[in-house]
């Protein structure tokens, strides 16, 4: 596969712009990083995420839009300039990794995603769980008809975060479900398809002096009943707690933790099970090590430098996946 020469623009305290960056210097052998940009004055709120840039070339953003060489960009700014910075690489006909879930204007996301379909160039979402091995395990054996008709989901991704991270919160609609909960919005459409009713839930603990929401909930209606979507940033414990659980007439899939940390990347763990018995335990499987960064990146390269290769998460997906966070934000 042919390089494709990329550039990076921007990074912010609390997403993946330097783990994104990271991730493309490793695969060095599909990508071949331009240089990149630190707008908003990144670099001087942000000083330890800078360093994953040095030994590259400093860029303005005009710089890389301007520069016809530069097929790709993966746009990592703070939340709220995700879409300005991605309608103007759109309107420049650049192919683009986009951090989740993009800004908080829907008419500027709604005008990107018209931008993406009139360029044809490649729109990708930086929505990691989409690559977790143990999750595409799942989607294939719900495909093979092992769960039998799907009854509900209950998704989880808390953590206990820091009070400035709470107070941060504050600058998007609904807080924690924006900033994460749009992970458990993305995974239960996909599995479940387009809800009858979302009922959101969002609160403040009061842990800290804040307006912001940092607890999210969300509670999906369905034909068979309801699924439930739960975020928060101040549950201790939290991050170990990350789970899906699919209930299906025939099984129920339990993936826990959604992933976690160690040594040499990150591993996912699922319990099945496939009993009538009250007292089935289950049978465990754990994944290979691998990088959550790594296969996202990997798939966005591959769509770029081969059109025929067909991105499953369609533009009017991502539509309507934006859409409905939103409605949960409310």
């Amino acid at each position: 596969m042919k390089k494709i020469k990329i550039a990076q623009i921007g990074t912010s305290a609390y997403s993946h712009g330097k783990f994104i960056f990271e991730s493309l210097k490793k695969q060095s052998d599909i990508f071949d990083i331009v240089g990149y940009a630190l707008p908003e004055h990144e670099r001087k709120k942000f000083p330890n995420q800078c360093t994953a840039f040095n030994g590259y070339r400093e860029m303005t953003v005009d710089e890389i839009m301007n520069d016809d060489t530069i097929e790709a960009v993966a746009i990592e700014t703070e939340e709220i300039y995700l879409t300005e910075y991605a309608l103007l690489a759109a309107r420049h006909s650049k192919h683009i990794h986009l951090e989740k879930p993009g800004g908080i204007v829907a008419d500027d996301f709604e005008k990107l995603i018209c931008e993406m379909k009139s360029s044809g160039k490649v729109f990708h979402t930086g929505y990691m769980y989409r690559y977790n091995p143990e999750i595409i395990k799942l989607k294939e054996r719900i495909k093979n008809g092992e769960l039998g008709e799907l009854i509900s989901i209950e998704a989880q991704m808390s953590c206990s975060e820091p009070d400035d991270l709470k107070k941060w919160l504050a600058d998007f609609p609904g807080g924690m479900m924006f900033f994460l909960g749009c992970h458990l919005v993305d995974l239960t459409l996909q599995l479940m398809g387009k809800p009858l009713k979302i009922i959101p839930l969002n609160h403040s603990t009061g842990t800290v002096k804040t307006d912001s929401s940092d607890f999210g909930m969300a509670v999906f209606e369905y034909d068979r009943g309801y699924s439930l979507v739960k975020t928060c940033a101040a549950e201790i414990g939290g991050y170990a707690r990350r789970q899906l659980v699919v209930s299906g007439s025939k099984a129920t899939v339990e993936i826990k933790p959604l992933e976690m940390f160690c040594e040499g990347g990150q591993y996912t763990e699922t319990r099945i099970y496939n009993s009538q018995r009250w007292d089935d335990l289950g049978t465990s499987e754990r994944s290979a090590l691998y990088d959550r960064y790594d296969d996202m990146m990997r798939a966005f390269a591959t769509y770029v430098a081969d059109p025929k290769t067909e991105n499953p998460y369609t533009l009017d997906y991502e539509l309507y996946l934006y859409k409905t966070l939103l409605e949960c934000c409310r």
